[in-house]
């Protein structure tokens, strides 16, 4: 049923939710009182307070008594942090892929990361998509630690490879040198957030371990823990030098992982499972990580 002015309920919900999505309204701010909106939009106020409740309902805003109404969460996150399922109480976990929970992590006022990968890329691509979120004021974390565990430099790696000669040294020496790059990366935009105090601390510590990951490992926040194995395939690369080649490998970004969340009760399947994963990482970065050589 329309308003008389020609705009319907529905209509009304779905302009506010445009100006969310597009940033008009951004994470923290405060929307223009009821009147205002009502006045703005060409409605009635009792159609523009129902509009706001079921934004309300829907998690992407909040309203106080005596405070007005201020946006609590982006579309797109939310959106994406509805994509992830809660741990089931029967231990079993979900899948999921990486990019929607570091976005849910980095809603958190304290963000810590810790890592254990092949390389740094894929961490180095969704962290980068946070920090413009950081530029837009979407989000406003006041602290992010990141912990990454890589493999040491003479470690030896059963991927990537040469498929027909193992002994080729070319794919992990492009292997290196991607990690390389995007670990520079990762610690450069994570440094400028602090530098141009968006957040107010930031640190990213890099170790090394004698391993070959055949699982990647992430740790969010202390409360969820992933785990996605490497599934190894046969591709066709580019080596450092352009030159093609068909080699044994294994890919990251993008893959699947298995999903865990802790919940009120310690000794769930998912607050076990996270607890473990946690200490785990730990005892590595306390007792066997080592200090990358350059």
């Amino acid at each position: 049923m329309s308003e008389s002015g020609g705009r319907t309920f529905q209509e009304v919900a779905e302009e506010l939710r445009s100006r969310l999505k597009d940033g008009i309204y951004r994470v923290g701010q405060q929307l223009p009182s009821q009147r205002e909106l009502a006045d703005e939009l060409g409605v009635s106020r009792d159609t523009v307070v129902k509009v706001l409740h079921e934004l309300a309902a829907e998690g992407l805003v909040e309203s106080r008594r005596g405070s007005g109404t201020r946006v609590r969460a982006h579309p797109e996150t939310l959106k994406a942090q509805q994509q992830i399922p809660s741990l089931a109480r029967d231990g079993q976990s979900r899948r999921v892929t990486l990019g929607p929970l570091i976005g849910a992590a980095f809603e958190a006022a304290e963000v810590t990361l810790d890592v254990f990968t092949l390389t740094s890329e894929s961490l180095d691509a969704h962290v980068r998509l946070q920090a413009e979120r950081v530029r837009a004021g979407e989000i406003s974390p006041r602290s992010v630690k990141v912990r990454m565990l890589l493999p040491g430099e003479s470690t030896y790696l059963p991927y990537p490879r040469m498929k027909d000669d193992p002994e080729d040294s070319r794919p992990q020496e492009r292997l290196r040198a991607i990690s390389d790059l995007h670990t520079r990366s990762l610690k450069r935009v994570l440094r400028e957030l602090e530098t141009e105090r968006l957040v107010d601390a930031v640190s990213v510590e890099i170790r090394t371990v004698r391993l070959a990951p055949t699982f990647k490992v992430y740790v969010l926040n202390g409360s969820e823990a992933l785990l996605g194995p490497y599934e190894v395939l046969e591709r066709r690369i580019n080596l450092l030098d352009d030159t093609p080649a068909d080699v044994v490998d294994v890919l990251g970004l993008g893959s699947t992982l298995a999903h865990h969340a802790a919940d009120d009760d310690p000794k769930s399947a998912g607050s076990v499972f996270v607890a473990s994963l946690q200490s785990w990482f730990d005892s590595l970065w306390d007792l066997v990580a080592e200090q990358p050589k350059r």
